[in-house]
Formats: structure tokens, sequence, C-alpha cells
């Protein structure tokens, strides 16, 4: 079936449920949502998957349909049970494509995270139609419901979408903010008033932040562009209202009743903004970005312990005497200190000592972490930032990519690191392919290797064609994880190097490694 016959299909189906209605008029600000919108967008998103389509999303339209032009009956449970489950099946699928890429790419998690969202509403839904107490009044159970087919499924798909289309500087703190502030909002209704709105508060940085957004992208044509800033804009009004009313809620004075707010954001809400960004969104709907990266992966996986114990059974015949043969492959070598290639070409013959420093903000998770980084005897930092020679060894090992040696660090005879390295080529550019065994997965870290003068940049943080990343390999699945790392190696004097490793989770400092590198005396 073609997209434009769905949308007719629905479209048709919601005006008899209109004619034939018999619950309360705002009810159809829910049912619009249910019956055109999330059908139509999950077709944009879907393409030709029409699986989900047919074999969920058909009875589940069929079941609002008859809840809406029906009286009460005992099968009402049943039929919201049904469309309950629809949701649950998008929200599988959501996760299902965030398992597959992981944290790359906003957008597409933008787009994923409003898939997953749908079930939430979809809970509310049933909560209202079962007439579960929520500890809320019904209109605010129903109110639930319709805030995350709305704010939370249509929101951020259409962010999403935007993502796609232009990415500037600033999108990814208003996507963020855009993606947190359902939750927010929830926690507000349910915990305090003043989290309310401050929660609102937030949605109106957001809203207005895309309104900004929306004017400086540049679109395929005019049409597109005005339906989709008069979506956006259409929240920029009704938030003023929702301010008002939380302003209310927090001050007690009820300026602004359910009523008006039913009656004002039903037309600004299912018209403007939904209507209006459906419609803009179906004109042409951005592709996605996304380059699946199809790099070699360590085959090598833990169990309990890692240790060096996990190198024996995997033990190469070829020595090597560095973490690499020929640092040519990556940059050209004449521009570079001779150390720093000294030191990666013939890693054995330097002497190690670390600076461990964790962030102020981070130091409960990393006394936590060292407990079990210690029994599991990988990625085993230590707590305290007193400088400690970290001893060094180059194995040859094999697990399915090309000259893999391991590099293994100790303190003392406590393992710290067991890092498997190696390389793969892309595009004509070389990566350091790097893998961390773990229990039952692998750890990736993908570089890139950049010159600065005479100082080398190594770092996951990459161009959106480029293989540079930090990944998790679990099975078949690799999933692109929160953390960005950056190794910035210089030579002070002969012989004598410093390097600085940032680590950051979501862009914020968690960990700086201060390592001082000395070539051994030839003696």
């Amino acid at each position: 079936m073609t997209f434009k016959r769905i949308a007719l299909l629905h479209t048709i189906g919601f005006l008899v449920v209109v004619i034939f209605n018999v619950t309360p008029w705002y009810f159809l600000m829910l049912t619009v949502a249910q019956l055109i919108f999330v059908p139509i967008i999950l077709q944009l998103i879907l393409k030709k998957e029409n699986r989900l389509y047919y074999y969920f999303a058909i009875p589940a339209f069929a079941s609002i349909f008859i809840l809406q032009t029906t009286t009460t009956t005992e099968w009402d449970i049943l039929l919201a049970g049904i469309y309950l489950l629809f949701s649950l099946v998008v929200a599988i699928y959501g996760l299902h494509r965030f398992i597959q890429r992981g944290f790359d790419h906003l957008e597409e998690f933008s787009i994923d995270a409003g898939m997953m969202y749908l079930f939430i509403g979809g809970m509310w839904f049933f909560a209202s139609v079962a007439e579960i107490d929520t500890g809320f009044s019904p209109i605010l159970t129903w109110l639930t419901a319709i805030h995350f087919h709305y704010s939370s499924f249509l929101l951020p798909i259409f962010v999403g979408f935007l993502g796609r289309l232009s990415k500037r500087k600033t999108y990814n703190i208003i996507c963020s903010v855009i993606l947190i502030s359902p939750i927010v909002v929830a926690l507000g209704i349910t915990f305090s008033p003043w989290l309310e709105l401050a929660s609102v508060l937030l949605y109106i940085f957001g809203i207005y932040g895309l309104i900004v957004l929306v004017i400086k992208s540049d679109f395929p044509n005019k049409l597109q562009k005005t339906l989709v800033l008069t979506s956006f804009g259409a929240l920029g009004i009704t938030i003023i209202f929702s301010l008002l009313y939380a302003v209310g809620n927090v001050f007690g004075v009820f300026a602004l009743t359910i009523d008006f707010m039913l009656k004002f954001h039903g037309f600004f809400n299912s018209i403007l903004f939904a209507l209006c960004g459906v419609v803009g969104w179906s004109i042409l709907t951005p592709k996605t970005k996304e380059i699946k990266s199809k790099f070699p992966i360590s085959s090598i996986r833990g169990k309990y312990v890692i240790g060096e114990q996990i190198l024996y059974k995997h033990l190469g015949k070829e020595p090597y005497k560095g973490l690499v043969d020929d640092m040519g492959i990556y940059l050209e070598k004449s521009f570079l200190s001779a150390t720093i290639i000294d030191f990666y070409e013939n890693t054995n013959q330097f002497r190690l000592y670390s600076e461990v420093n964790w962030h102020t903000w981070f130091k409960p998770f990393a006394a936590i972490y060292r407990f079990f980084s210690r029994n599991v005897q990988q990625l085993n930092l230590p707590y305290t930032n007193t400088q400690m020679e970290m001893t060094g060894e180059i194995i040859a090992v094999e697990d399915g990519r090309k000259n893999t040696r391991a590099w293994l660090r100790k303190i003392g005879k406590e393992v710290i690191f067991v890092a498997l390295y190696s390389s793969h080529q892309r595009n004509d550019k070389y990566y350091m392919n790097i893998a961390l065994p773990l229990p039952w997965s692998s750890m990736i870290g993908i570089l890139e290797l950049n010159q600065n003068g005479e100082k080398l940049v190594l770092t996951s943080k990459g161009a959106n064609d480029s293989d540079a990343g930090i990944y998790l390999a679990f099975r078949q699945n690799v999933f692109r994880l929160p953390l960005q790392e950056q190794f910035i190696i210089e030579e002070i004097k002969d012989h004598q190097l410093t390097a600085k490793h940032h680590m950051r989770i979501c862009s914020i400092p968690f960990l700086t490694i201060q390592y001082n590198i000395n070539k051994r005396s030839p003696s």
C-alpha cells in the first residue's frame, strides 16, 4: 500500500470518527494523533518496512476507531490493550534502531527517542480507558497521554528530521533539551509545581531555539519551510500559555483553566503544530546521513576476569617492537617529532609514568567503578592522582585483524590495561583500531591521527564520514558510546615526551591522564 493511500485511508477513518464520535469533543485531539499523525509519521520513518504497519498498526488503529464510535463496553480495555501493544512494538523498533547505531547522529537518536516515548503515551492512554487510579484526575491522566503523543512522539521526530536537513552548531544542545523535557515535565506534574515550571522554561529554550534553526536552515522549497516554521511557531505560542498555567500552579493563582487550555492547545497543537508539521515533512522527508561503518573487529572476548591471561589462548608468532610498524601509514613522518615516531615504532624501549586525575564531579562514580575494575583487571585505573610508573609489554596476538599486538600495562603487579592494537583503512585513510576485551564484549577505539606542528593528536572525534569513535561490540552489534577521547603527544626535550589523555562523556570531561614518557638508556 502506497503512502498516499495510507494517508487517505486514515484521514477518512478519522472523519468517520468525528461524525459518529460518542466521547467528549476534546478526546478527538488524541484520536487525530492516533489515527492520522502517528501512522503517517511512522510511514515516513519506515518507508518500505511495512510489516509493522500490517501486523500491528492496522489492528491498533481499528481498535481506536471502535473505541471512539461506540459507547462504553466490556471490550474497551481489550481495545486499548491492542493499541498499547502496538505502541510497545514501535518502542522496540526505536530501541532496535538505537542499539544498531548507538550514540551516533543525534538526529537519528531523536527519532528513536520519539518512537520509544510513544509507549509511555500508550500506557497513559490505557490507564485512561481502563480507569486505573494513577493518582491524578481522569482528565490529567488523559492529558498526560496526549502530551506523550504530541510533545514526546511528534516533536522529537520533527527535530530529528530537521537535524537530517541542517545540523548547525547549536543543534545538539537544542535537541538534547527537547529530548529530556518530556521526562522533566512528567516529574514536575508528579512531584513539584516548581519542577513543572522549570520544565516549561526548559521547553521554551528548546522550542525558540528550534524556530531560530528553521529560519537559518535551507529547505528544498519555500512551502515546506513555511509549514515547518508554522509548526514550531505554534508551539512557541502555546508554550507561553503553558508557562502562565505553571506559574498559576506555583503561586496558587489559577488564571488559566484546564477547559481554556484544552480549547486553546487543541487548536494550536492539533492543527498548526501537528498537521502543519506532518504535511511539511511529508513534502520531502530528509534522508538519513548515517553511514554504517564496517571496520574489522577483534574476535577476543573475556569472561568475568580479563587480565593478561586472556592473551594466552590467542598468542601470535610475529615479534613486534612497538604499537605500529610504520607511522608513515598514518601521516607524513618528516614533519613529526622523531621521538614520537620512535615511541610508537619501538614502544618497548620507553618507560611510562602516569598521573590519573578524575574530575571532581565524577569521583563518586570513579570510586564505585574502581571496585569493579580491580576485579575485572581491565581499564583498571587507580583512584589516586599520585604519579606511578606504568610498565608495558608488547605481545603478538591473533584476533582476526591484521598485525594485532597487545600492549599489556601494569602498575606493580596489578593489570591496568589490556589493549589490542591494529589498524584499518577506509577511503585512503588509515585509522588506529584499538580493542579492549571486556566480559562477553569488547570496547573499540577508532582513532584518527593528525599532526599539529610537531605534536601528534589522536582523536575519536572525526567528520560525519569518519570511522573515528568509541564503540561497544556485543555479538554482531556495534554500538557507538557517548564517549570521546583525545591524546596530545609532544616532545619536551630529547628522548622525552609528554602526553595528555582527555576523556569525555556526552562532551563533559570526566578523566585526564598525564603521561611522562622517557626513552630507556642504552645500557
